[in-house]
């Protein structure tokens, strides 16, 4: 496989900067695959004087990363193009000690506080939207934590007999060692807590308790909370935004038409458009990171972050956003990945040719049964209601395709499995008929998205959905709080809504400190 003249002339403009030497070794099969291989890698090499390639003949595809004649404990088993392709770059990159992905210092510290040694693994699809932040995630940790730390991506698409013998179905899926880490959707900090409770840590190197002080917090940096962020900043406020990832669920969108003046765009586009935006100013970007708990003390509000921090603010903007929601049914939580699967671009090859069910008669949940059926034996969309909810347009296809079939009016009363994989759905009809088992090898829950407030339960006051319950102007039941984005009551999840409601949540905040007269500059 050949790269363009376009990607190799942004390739040698990325690449210019690098300070040590690289060799690329390939070990190549003797078939296509092994010729692509070693064909992308040439190219890739030829746009530094700092990278040279090293090809070998062997009965396993594979490309390993040495730095000045070092190892670097990364590999890719498989070719790493489609998506993996950023995360072949970045590591080249991140192996140089640059790159903006690279963690913060508490962070580079817990990573290399790891007990080792630790073999890690992570069987991707190429076509995986969510797949290249972990894999991107596993080989920091590999390359920070140094001699004894190796990570390999395995593209499960060229390696099918060991994703079989494994029972992989849902991808990304992290191993550490024979034990499973991780499947699904995550970010450096989750995996990293994970990593450091299945491996141990050296607790005197551990991190100790960090208090930082701030005007305000912003608690989640999608679109809600960077544009509530970016506003606050712009006022002279010192501001903290802390988030698992910026962009939050826009990562996980593939198309958005929607933004008036920017005709068409990604999710990963916009949510590095936010960051990028962000980064302008004084914001104290904590990635990686979760909110554990908060407490109100005084007119002080104490948020103690999954790293041991604790941010001191008089003012705090919730801008958490939401999650897909789940069933809640037995059976489901132990076959997430073991057949129980939320991302249909994701996981979807893994059932080619098997039957499989959707739940959910939305837009997402038609969409997905439109996509599968062009891969699945059979598709049944199970759908609570007495009538779908997704556009016309969409149920008019959906009719025409042959191996799908929905019920209406049911409810799934539990997913029916042996730990490894599924057999069954349970369905009840809502009319009082008797129930009766679905016979399906996966399950594909499509039935919107949850607001991500548990932790602030308690704090302010939500509604029977856990929406953060909030007035025209963003404030919640508690002074010095406010929401903004899909995690409040506010109607319309969209990200335009959300930006502006961002906006107008800061705009209140600072209005607020204005003409209450309160003198609530960060302490000292």
């Amino acid at each position: 496989m050949r790269l363009e003249q376009a990607v190799l002339d942004q390739l040698r403009s990325i690449f210019a900067a690098l300070e040590h030497k690289y060799t690329l070794r390939v070990s190549a099969t003797p078939d296509s695959k092994g010729q692509e291989l070693t064909e992308m890698i040439i190219d890739f090499a030829s746009t530094s004087d700092k990278i040279e390639v090293e090809v070998s003949q062997t009965d396993e595809l594979r490309l390993t990363i040495w730095r000045d004649g070092q190892d670097t404990g990364v590999s890719f088993r498989g070719i790493p193009t489609g998506h993996e392709f950023t995360s072949l770059i970045l590591a080249v990159f991140n192996a140089d000690g640059k790159g903006k992905n690279l963690p913060d210092e508490i962070l580079l510290r817990r990573i290399k506080a790891l007990q080792k040694p630790i073999k890690l693994t992570s069987y991707v699809s190429l076509t995986c939207t969510n797949c290249p932040e972990v894999v991107q995630a596993m080989n920091l940790i590999a390359l920070i934590a140094g001699e004894g730390v190796t990570h390999e991506m395995v593209d499960g698409a060229v390696y099918q007999d060991e994703v079989n013998a494994r029972k992989i179905s849902a991808v990304p899926t992290v191993y550490v060692g024979d034990e499973i880490l991780h499947i699904g959707q995550s970010n450096l900090g989750e995996l990293l807590v994970k990593l450091e409770e299945k491996v141990g840590k050296d607790e005197q190197a551990s991190v100790e308790l960090v208090r930082k002080e701030y005007d305000l917090v912003v608690v989640g940096a999608g679109p809600a909370g960077t544009a509530a962020a970016i506003y606050s900043a712009r006022k002279g406020l010192k501001v903290g935004l802390v988030a698992e990832r910026v962009g939050g669920q826009v990562n996980e969108t593939t198309a958005i038409e929607n933004i008036p003046s920017v005709a068409r765009t990604t999710g990963t586009q916009l949510a590095a458009d936010l960051k990028l935006h962000a980064s302008e100013y004084s914001i104290d970007i904590l990635e990686q990171r979760r909110v554990e708990c908060v407490e109100l003390v005084g007119e002080f509000k104490e948020i103690k972050t999954s790293f041991g921090e604790v941010l001191v603010a008089p003012q705090v903007i919730i801008a958490t956003g939401a999650a897909w929601r789940r069933l809640g049914v037995p059976g489901e939580a132990e076959h997430i990945g073991r057949g129980v699967a939320f991302c249909p671009h994701c996981d979807g090859p893994f059932f080619k040719g098997k039957d499989i069910a959707v739940v959910g008669g939305g837009n997402s949940g038609i969409e997905a049964a439109i996509d599968l059926a062009g891969i699945c034996k059979s598709v049944t969309v199970l759908e609570f209601a007495d009538t779908l909810k997704a556009d016309t347009v969409l149920q008019d296809k959906l009719m025409t395709l042959p191996n799908v079939t929905v019920h209406k009016s049911v409810a799934t009363q539990e997913v029916v499995g042996d730990g490894t994989g599924i057999s069954a759905l349970k369905v009840a009809p809502r009319d009082g008929s008797v129930p009766f088992d679905l016979a399906v090898n996966g399950v594909f829950v499509q039935i919107g998205l949850a607001p991500n407030t548990q932790v602030f339960d308690g704090i302010v006051e939500r509604n029977k959905m856990g929406e953060i319950v909030i007035d025209e102007r963003c404030r919640t039941s508690v002074d010095g709080i406010y929401a903004a984005g899909d995690c409040s009551t506010v109607p319309y999840k969209q990200i335009v809504i959300a930006m502006g409601e961002g906006a107008k949540a800061a705009l209140t905040a600072f209005d607020d400190r204005i003409r209450c007269g309160q003198s609530w500059d960060a302490q000292k």
